[in-house]
């Protein structure tokens, strides 16, 4: 039977290990909680140590060891596996559950099936932990990993941290920059070319100038709509954590919007037909981003409907929810575009939006006002028949039940 000290010495060691993965491996993707548990046992064990000469100090079983070494590496909710002479002596939870059960007692690189991390895995001697390796493809095409890798004396430290989300958001952020330069750099370069021709003989004619300087409100008109609405989509977002609170009589809001676009005087805007239900409880929310969502959705249906039919609007009670329907019978759009319509700048069309007047924000900025409000957005479409566009809303009365 081993000795107090040596006892203690296993236990030591154990959190040394765990403090090389805190520290060397996992770095700040380790809840605080289970650093403070480290320190925890540090001050068990010290205590310990102070007291060895005291009859009646209790001494750690060396049996419990894989125990806690278990409960402590269950807690990192990333995979982390630990690896003694090529081969894994343990996985937690999080790396069962992304590479299965067997690889425990495998060898390290046929358990994490990547060449990269061979390439890593296969190395002999100390791995700084400073040098990740980028994993692409491991688990699925789409999934994107940083592998970290670090020594704790004969053992080896394997942690696998998910960057998907990650790389996603910043090739959206790119993809979304390089949209809005497109956007806006197009208008611009029309405004600058009618402005060098007018600065040459065409100025002097003036049906030319005239027509010249329409195009030209047009862009600029164009250019302001679309910086308009990258700022309206940057408020979205930075408010969509709070909860709106107010009651908003949402039938009322969809005559005022039906009747400002009835006085713009677009012959389409006589096209849109209500049909609401008389007792539709009001919504909790924020008028004046229901009032543009109304806009938005109303305005896509005039501008996109056949010319001749009817826009209709639905409003109606669904449970704890308001259901608002806004249906056009357009060209109507194929089932392989619908996931992406709310994506920024995606347009099935582009010219013809852009000759409408479309952003490519407007579903967009729907999107995110509808999620504000913990609501539902539903699009249906069939070719040569129209579209449909629902929104679920929860009502005040809901709301105030649940608080």
């Amino acid at each position: 039977m081993p000795s107090r000290p040596d006892s203690r010495l296993l236990w030591a060691l154990v959190l040394a290990l765990v403090t090389a993965i805190v520290t060397g491996v996992v770095g700040d993707s380790l809840q605080a909680a289970l650093i403070a548990g480290v320190g925890g046992v540090a001050a068990v064990l010290l205590g310990g140590l102070e007291h060895a000469e005291s009859p009646s100090a209790a001494e750690p079983e060396p049996e419990r060891l894989p125990e806690l070494l278990g409960q402590l590496l269950d807690a990192v909710v990333q995979p982390v596996l630990l690896v003694e002479q090529g081969r894994v002596l343990f996985a937690n939870r999080a790396a069962v559950a992304e590479l299965g059960r067997h690889i425990v007692g495998e060898d390290v690189r046929v358990a994490i099936r990547h060449p990269a991390a061979a390439a890593r895995l296969g190395t002999v001697g100390a791995v700084p932990v400073e040098r990740p390796i980028e994993l692409v493809g491991l688990g699925s095409i789409d999934r994107r990993w940083e592998m970290r890798v670090g020594e704790a004396g004969s053992f080896r430290i394997v942690q696998l941290i998910d960057r998907t989300g990650a790389y996603a958001a910043e090739r959206m952020r790119i993809d979304f920059v390089a949209n809005a330069s497109h956007e806006l750099r197009t208008p611009l370069a029309s405004i600058l070319g009618f402005i060098e021709t007018l600065g040459d003989e065409a100025g002097a004619d003036p049906d030319v100038r005239a027509r010249f300087l329409k195009v030209m409100f047009d862009e600029a008109r164009r250019m302001q709509r679309l910086v308009e609405d990258l700022i309206s989509l940057s408020r979205i977002e930075a408010e969509k954590h709070e909860l709106p609170s107010s009651a908003v009589d949402i039938a009322t809001l969809v005559a005022e919007v039906r009747a400002e676009i009835f006085d713009m005087g677009d012959d389409r805007g006589h096209a849109v037909a209500l049909d609401l239900d008389p007792d539709v409880p009001y919504v909790c929310g924020d008028r004046a981003r229901l009032s543009q969502m109304l806009h938005n959705l109303i305005g896509n249906a005039v501008k996109y409907g056949r010319p001749g039919t009817p826009v209709k609007i639905a409003l109606r009670r669904d449970g704890g929810m308001v259901r608002l329907a806004v249906a056009d019978e357009g060209e109507g759009i194929a089932a392989e575009h619908i996931p992406r319509l709310t994506e920024r700048f995606y347009r099935i069309d582009a010219g013809r939006s852009r000759t409408l007047g479309g952003t490519g924000l407007g579903l967009a900025i729907v999107k995110h006002i509808v999620e504000r409000h913990r609501g539902r957005l539903d699009i249906a479409s069939k070719a040569g028949v129209g579209t449909t566009v629902t929104v679920l809303l929860p009502t005040m009365d809901d709301v105030v039940t649940n608080l």
